[in-house]
């Protein structure tokens, strides 16, 4: 039987699939183009992406495709706009970096799209198989985006730690998807939920851990976090902002897709499981990020800490209740890519003069350039919550779960959460002191002009930070309406 197809709702994918295709061919006619022309392609393109995705959420309602496999309602093209959005500020980071560097240059634009689009159909997945393969469509170009540095060591043992780790996980979810597969008889997420309704077996549970287990490597979620300081740390930074960020982010749509679609109802109580990534987390992340003498380390645990808070909605979700639990989710990680992207941006900026990312190099910036430590400051103190700036924001829709759910494991969690934010304040703020208090380095050279790209990067994310800080509505009614259907 033929598969009914609807254009309109599958317009994003074609898109971004032409763009991915015009950029490849580009780059192996016309070598020259590798240095302007492909990235600006590719930067076009993923605007352009936008604009279907407009229309869909316009024009409203919720599209099936594939035997409810693939679905366009407004939670995915929340998601998937979410996904484009940073793909381009990550192209922004991107463009000088490898332009200055001995990079194959029109092939890195092509993997950065290839993954954009595993996450733009993940978005839209509810079947096993779609989400298998619109996952392993994220990680697979990551994994060589990750080793780009191909003459620098620690940036190949970066791409070999990441790699194998992520294999092993990804054959631990399989397998996990398997046993469920084997259990409910069918790979859609809604007859999976039907099938858990009614009871499983213990085998069912087992698939369940081993597919959240696959899951919490995607997030670098505690004890599945051991690639993350390494491979953040020898990737090139445009690359590890990518990863901290739109990888991240597409792990976490993943798991909550497959939760709250396929596992909600189930007599396993996922809960715990979850509870546990999110306790774990929280309290390794941070607690490792106290001691890192390296920002682009500091970060990278930090980013474990992040993923602990924003597992802490969904780890308190509960069946039959309210839709917080899920636009806490998906709130947070709206907050947390323009927070952290922004912050991987200020560390490629400063990195630019000093050639170092060692926190040290951040000393005496607030003389040296004033406004980049301005900007910097500004994330890193969203970063740990503190208002008016939009960390705040994510840090309440997060608590406010908690006090929804009302629990003693909830409650735990929840003071948790809190006493390590204030720990998080601490690293945090070692860098700020470091920017304002602490003498700068005779570097032999005067502050260079930022380039135009990095600067639109800054502008964008630094724009969204501050204007959700002071008007959080904005971010509240966006997840308002990726819930009202589905």
């Amino acid at each position: 039987m033929t598969p009914y197809l609807d254009y309109h709702g599958l317009a994003p994918e074609i898109v971004l699939t032409a763009v991915i295709l015009i950029t490849l061919v580009v780059d192996l006619v016309w070598k020259e183009a590798a240095r302007t022309v492909v990235p600006q392609i590719a930067g076009v393109g993923l605007l352009a992406t936008l604009v279907p995705i407009a229309t869909l959420a316009a024009d409203g309602g919720t599209r099936s495709m594939f035997g409810g496999a693939f679905v366009v309602d407004n939670y995915s093209l929340a998601f998937s706009a979410f996904f484009v959005i940073v793909g381009y500020v990550s192209l922004l980071l991107s463009y000088d970096y490898i332009a200055d560097g001995d990079y194959y240059q029109g092939e890195y634009y092509v993997l950065l799209l290839t993954s954009v689009l595993g996450m733009v159909v993940m978005a839209s997945s509810r079947d096993l198989i779609s989400m298998f393969v619109a996952l392993e469509t994220v990680t697979i170009p990551t994994f060589v985006l990750a080793g780009w540095r191909k003459h620098d060591t620690r940036s190949n043992e970066a791409a070999i730690k990441y790699f194998l780790i992520g294999v092993l996980s990804t054959a631990v979810m399989l397998y996990g998807m398997s046993l469920v597969y084997g259990m409910s008889g069918t790979t859609l997420l809604s007859g999976i939920a039907a099938a858990a309704r009614v009871g499983q077996p213990a085998l069912f549970a087992v698939g369940i851990a081993l597919t959240l287990g696959g899951f919490a490597f995607k997030i670098s979620a505690v004890p599945f976090h051991f690639w993350t300081p390494d491979t953040y740390e020898g990737a090139p930074t445009p690359v590890t902002a990518f990863l901290s960020v739109a990888s991240k982010a597409a792990g976490f749509v993943a798991l909550l897709t497959i939760v709250r679609f396929a596992f909600l109802d189930s007599d396993f109580s996922w809960q715990p499981v979850l509870w546990g990534l999110a306790a774990a987390s929280i309290v390794v992340g941070n607690l490792a990020a106290l001691r890192q003498h390296n920002v682009v380390r500091m970060l990278a645990y930090s980013s474990i800490a992040q993923g602990g808070f924003i597992l802490v909605p969904l780890a308190v979700a509960q069946p039959g209740g309210s839709d917080a639990a899920y636009q806490g989710v998906l709130i947070y990680v709206l907050i947390y890519a323009a927070m952290n992207l922004g912050a991987f941006a200020c560390v490629i900026a400063n990195a630019r003069r000093t050639r170092s990312t060692e926190i040290a190099s951040f000393a005496g910036l607030g003389r040296t350039n004033p406004a980049l430590a301005v900007v910097f400051s500004i994330f890193l103190f969203s970063l740990a919550g503190v208002p008016p700036f939009a960390g705040w924001f994510a840090k309440f829709v997060m608590f406010r779960a908690v006090l929804e759910n009302g629990s003693t494991g909830a409650v735990i969690l929840g003071v948790l959460a809190a006493v390590f934010s204030v720990v998080a304040f601490f690293y945090y703020a070692t860098v700020v002191r470091q920017i304002w208090f602490h003498e700068a380095a005779d570097l032999g050279a005067p502050a260079a002009k930022l380039p135009v790209a990095l600067t639109v990067a800054l502008s964008l994310t630094l724009a969204v930070v501050i204007v959700v800080g002071v008007y959080p509505q904005l971010f509240a009614r966006i997840g308002d309406l990726a819930f009202r259907v589905g």
